[in-house]
């Protein structure tokens, strides 16, 4: 830290601050149009000059540090004549001589030049410049790009390139131009852009817009800010409201996602709110045409309740059993294994984390405690030096950890990717590692035994942190690279050269996906890969862990909640002393004490006429678990089925 004087003021700075940095951090406001944090910071627009004293001429304060002892003034009349010049210049490029395009624009009325222009008073250019212009490039179904409109800041780039890490868009040349080669045109499917719109969100004008934003302006808007429901890493967003409809989101800066968005995040995962296919009304199934027909509420709710209960008056709470929904939030979960245990008097409850990543949760619990994952996702991306990327495609299932992370590696992060596959990842990796499928646990024992042979283990972290060390040395002796090499079908070399890349590395992740988990070995799998943290002693650091990628936006959340045959909320055994009768005190009731049925052994028990009732709250097991026909076999032995489902 030291100190520095802006405006009169002595502030304290942090060593590699910008001018612009320190500035808002110290409350004071200084214009830009160019600048957006961790994505651009060219100094192109020449909106953000200041004056530093013994320096000749204005410098650019986004992308100027701050030295000890400098003096800096953001407010002066030399400063507001340049940056009125700067923005005279760039609104004659971007052929406002006249502000008729401004009432038709996508961005009238959140367009950030409109924004700098009121705010430094200018509404005129005294310049005769002919804008670049060029053919409007809109065959990309979600983005367009109008290159009369845009003042090449190249924020846009900055957010394909720095933050995305795709380099899809780059700046090109007409003459003395830079120019923004943007694949929206007839050719964009033979490009490598993926849609996400992070270039339309950090877009200033109405250069690149997403589509949708044709369909509102932003004062007719309200906001709603929102958890996306696709995939399991949580980005953060806002609903876009018009007239009691969702019409777009905006990307905020949330910690997983850090204003990022994917193509499904930005324009898909919300649609089905709207869907004309969306039920509106209970359906109750008729005995004389067999087909589901409209009812109302108070029809549908008694029958419910008349049958369950019959059922478990007449063989017991046990013959009845209740899936639980990975997508809904915490509270719907909760409440649905409450009714299971208090209502239906059942244990029988279960959610689809059990087909996916129901090892991680066993898996992590044996060997750490918890069934979760050990580091922020920035974390990983931001500190990690090394990452093992094992059975996971972060780009397709995770995109927005995926640019994250082709972020990191082109940061200078080493990567090991440990798949049979050709993901887009493995073309960066330092080592790609094509083990056969289902050696998992082999080639993880092969690391740690190849770890301890190399002295690349924590000895201190051992002795004080860990358990069964003796054990696991023993056993993994026989795990040579040689063997692992011959039961992974790998080269030995590549074995050898992952474990050393890994155990040298002051700070390193792993993280992993339904490679791991979704095999008969799964759990073992989750345990060997925790194994080889632990021996190294990468646990509860920076740039540290153990890290699976979890599958449904709340898989993490029905297994903390409770949605588990043998688990209350919060991981809290059946099976353990006191548990059932605090839970019992807590709901004023009695609770079953049997352990109940995991979602795959309902099934045959449903054909074998022992779980007589099911109801099903978000889920489609006939579509996600193994054996369709047995499922559906299953599900039509049953006296009483209730899908609670959009």
């Amino acid at each position: 830290m030291f100190d520095f004087t802006i405006d009169g003021r002595i502030v304290s700075v942090k060593e590699g601050t910008t001018i612009l940095e320190a500035a808002r951090s110290a409350g004071l406001h200084i214009p830009t149009l160019c600048y957006l944090k961790n994505v651009s910071s060219i100094g192109s627009c020449r909106l953000c000059v200041v004056e530093v004293e013994g320096t000749a001429g204005l410098v650019s304060s986004c992308n100027t540090l701050v030295k000890p002892g400098m003096v800096v003034h953001t407010n002066s009349d030399a400063i507001t004549a340049a940056r009125r010049t700067a923005l005279q210049l760039i609104i004659a490029d971007h052929g406002l001589n006249t502000t008729q395009y401004c009432f038709s624009c996508p961005k009238n009325g959140s367009c950030e030049l409109q924004d700098r222009c009121r705010e430094l008073g200018v509404e005129t250019t005294p310049f005769d410049v002919k804008p670049a212009g060029g053919p409007i490039l809109d065959s990309n179904p979600f983005i367009a790009f109008n290159p009369a409109l845009c003042i090449r800041c190249q924020r846009c780039v900055g957010a394909c390139n720095n933050a995305a890490g795709n380099h899809t868009l780059i700046t090109g040349r007409r003459g003395v131009r830079t120019s923004i080669l943007a694949p929206f045109g007839e050719d964009w499917k033979s490009t490598n852009c993926e849609s996400c719109g992070n270039c339309a969100g950090a877009c200033p004008t109405g250069a690149i817009t997403m589509k949708r934003r044709r369909q509102y302006r932003s004062w007719e808007i309200q906001r709603v800010r929102t958890t996306c429901p696709h995939c399991a890493t949580g980005c953060q967003y806002n609903l876009v409201v018009k007239n009691g409809r969702i019409v777009d989101t905006e990307a905020l800066d949330g910690p997983t996602n850090h204003g990022l968005l994917c193509v499904k995040g930005r324009s898909a995962s919300f649609d089905f709110v709207h869907s004309p296919q969306r039920l509106t009304t209970p359906l109750i199934r008729s005995k004389i045409t067999g087909e589901l027909e409209p009812a109302s509420w108070d029809e549908a709710l008694d029958l419910v309740a008349r049958r369950f209960g019959e059922i478990k008056a007449r063989h017991g709470g046990s013959s009845i059993a209740a899936f639980a929904c990975a997508r809904s939030a915490n509270e719907d979960i909760y409440m649905l294994q409450k009714m299971a245990r208090t209502v239906f008097e059942t244990n029988n409850v279960d959610n689809c984390a059990r087909v996916c990543h129901g090892p991680s949760v066993a898996g992590l619990q044996r060997t750490l405690g918890s069934g979760a994952m050990t580091n922020p996702i920035s974390d990983i991306c931001e500190n990690a030096q090394v990452i093992l990327l094992v059975g996971s495609n972060p780009e397709e299932a995770h995109p927005v950890i995926g640019m994250q992370l082709r972020a990191a590696v082109a940061r200078g992060t080493r990567l090991i990717v440990v798949d049979p596959r050709d993901i887009g990842l493995s073309k960066t990796a330092d080592l790609h590692i094509k083990l056969k499928p289902g050696t998992n646990v082999a080639f993880a024992n092969g690391i740690v035994r190849q770890l301890i042979h190399d002295d690349l283990i924590d000895h201190a972290f051992i002795e004080s942190r860990t358990e069964g060390f003796a054990d696991l040395k023993a056993m993994v002796e026989a795990y040579t690279p040689e063997r692992v090499a011959q039961i992974c079908a790998i080269d030995p070399r590549d074995l050898i050269a992952a474990a050393r890349l890994y155990g040298r590395a002051d700070r390193a992740a792993i993280v992993y996906c339904l490679g791991v988990t979704e095999h008969s070995s799964g759990t073992e799998g989750v345990m060997s890969l925790s194994n080889i943290a632990m021996v190294t002693g990468k646990y509860g650091r920076p740039g540290c862990g153990i890290n699976p990628l979890r599958g449904q936006n709340n898989v993490q959340g029905a297994c903390d909640m409770g949605a588990s045959p043998g688990d209350l909320t919060g991981y809290q055994k059946i099976a353990a002393p006191g548990i059932v009768e605090k839970f019992e005190k807590a709901w004023g009731t009695q609770l079953p004490r049997f352990k109940g049925l995991y979602a795959t052994d309902c099934f045959p028990k449903m054909i074998e006429g022992e779980v007589k009732g099911l109801f099903i709250f978000g889920e489609d097991p006939v579509r996600t678990d193994p054996d369709t026909h047995h499922v559906i076999k299953a599900l039509k032995n049953l006296e009483f089925l209730v899908v609670d489902e959009l």
